[in-house]
């Protein structure tokens, strides 16, 4: 054998006692076969199988393994956002003719697919009110294939009656999906309140350290899986197993991180609610936050994203209180180790159910800083709009 070839040839090594707690990043476009035989047999391995690194290697596999255990469903698809994850199933399981409901709190994005994509196509979609719970039985008719809940809301923290709108689309052969971003399985189980498709942007909690784009869908049902994975081999759309090493590595540490920040972000919610700065405080954890007899019932516990309206105040100084932050970050995005502040504009996306109120809101995303030097940061920014906006209002 001549240099060249054993430059491309790897050996054999013994991996006899070889045994980390890592998993194994595999990095492959192209999967060889033992003998012709098992190449023209390829398509028999099924999805399962590994036919090409597009369809996924072990370290795919093992991250769909460990979220499938997590959310008790049968498969997990990858894809790559929490984006992707929703408009994947929008288009494996839509066709022209026929409609999608979507929540009012909708992440809007997803509204603007349906709008911007889907419609032209002629796939309809209706939007109801995210508290709507089994009244949504009368939104239902022929057209109908899908109900998306998104619980809470991204922005806005309204927690769903999932059963109750599940036991409704069942009734009439209606599919639901759920984007269960917010509370990861740990807090919540879509697929054990009968919903068909539990979706995650792994961007946020399960990858955890703001570096990785990722998203996940979990069923319960081998069909539902083989209708995404055949809408994703047509897309050729893929993951990058280096994004999936990422959210194994944040996975192992996701219970502590979602339990600290949790704590202290209802600890926050409660002070927050007594600055005359503040309107209203929209955490889940909280009886004034719709839908939170919802959170007690089916959840119990809290991750670290939450929302609050001010009073009104002049955008100047809002602008100028927020960059003076020295611990928050302002940013989108949400369940990494730095704790986030994002201006909202949520009046504007609503549809079906007026925003009631009229001052900015700022959603907020506690990270794993010093819980003391976070309050500091915020009862600043507080301190700072506390006197215009008490003037404002008298």
């Amino acid at each position: 054998m001549h240099d060249a070839t054993r430059s491309v040839h790897h050996p054999a090594v013994n991996e006899e006692g070889y045994a980390s707690l890592t998993v194994p990043t595999h990095r492959a476009s192209t999967i060889v076969y033992p003998d012709a035989a098992s190449f023209f047999a390829r398509k028999h391995r099924g999805f399962d199988g590994y036919t090409y690194g597009l369809h996924g290697t072990p370290t795919h596999r093992t991250l769909e393994a460990q979220l499938t255990a997590l959310h008790g469903g049968v498969r997990t698809v990858l894809v790559p956002s929490g984006q992707a994850a929703v408009t994947i199933v929008l288009l494996s399981v839509l066709l022209p003719g026929e409609k999608v409901l979507i929540p009012d709190q909708v992440y809007q994005p997803v509204r603007s697919f349906c709008e911007e994509y889907l419609k032209p196509r002629g796939i309809d979609y209706g939007v109801y009110d995210p508290l709507i719970g089994a009244g949504i039985a009368d939104l239902i008719d022929d057209k109908v294939k899908l109900v998306w809940v998104e619980s809470p809301g991204s922005n806005t923290m309204e927690v769903q009656d999932i059963p109750a709108i599940v036991k409704a689309a069942k009734a009439k052969g209606v599919l639901v999906g759920c984007d269960n971003t917010w509370a990861t399985p740990l807090i919540f189980k879509p697929l054990a309140h009968g919903v068909d498709f539990a979706c995650e942007a792994l961007t946020k909690y399960v990858g955890g350290h703001s570096d990785l784009l990722l998203g996940s869908i979990t069923v319960a049902d081998l069909g539902l899986r083989e209708q995404l994975k055949v809408t994703l081999r047509g897309l050729g759309v893929g993951v990058s197993p280096d994004e999936v090493q990422l959210a194994l590595r944040g996975l192992e540490t996701l219970a502590l991180r979602l339990a600290h920040m949790g704590k202290v972000s209802e600890d926050f919610a409660r002070r927050l609610a007594r600055s005359p700065a503040v309107e209203s405080v929209l955490h889940p954890a909280l009886p004034s936050c719709p839908g939170h007899e919802f959170w007690k019932r089916d959840m119990g516990r809290s991750s670290g994203v939450f929302s609050i309206v001010l009073r009104p105040v002049p955008h100047a100084l809002l602008e100028q209180a927020l960059s003076a932050l020295r611990v928050f970050a302002i940013g989108a995005s949400w369940g990494g180790t730095r704790s986030l502040i994002a201006p909202l504009a949520p009046e504007g996306e609503r549809t079906v159910v007026p925003w009631p109120h009229q001052g900015p809101s700022l959603r907020i995303s506690i990270g794993l800083e010093d819980q003391e030097d976070l309050w500091n940061d915020l009862d600043a920014l507080l301190i700072a709009l506390e006197q215009p906006a008490a003037a404002k209002v008298a």
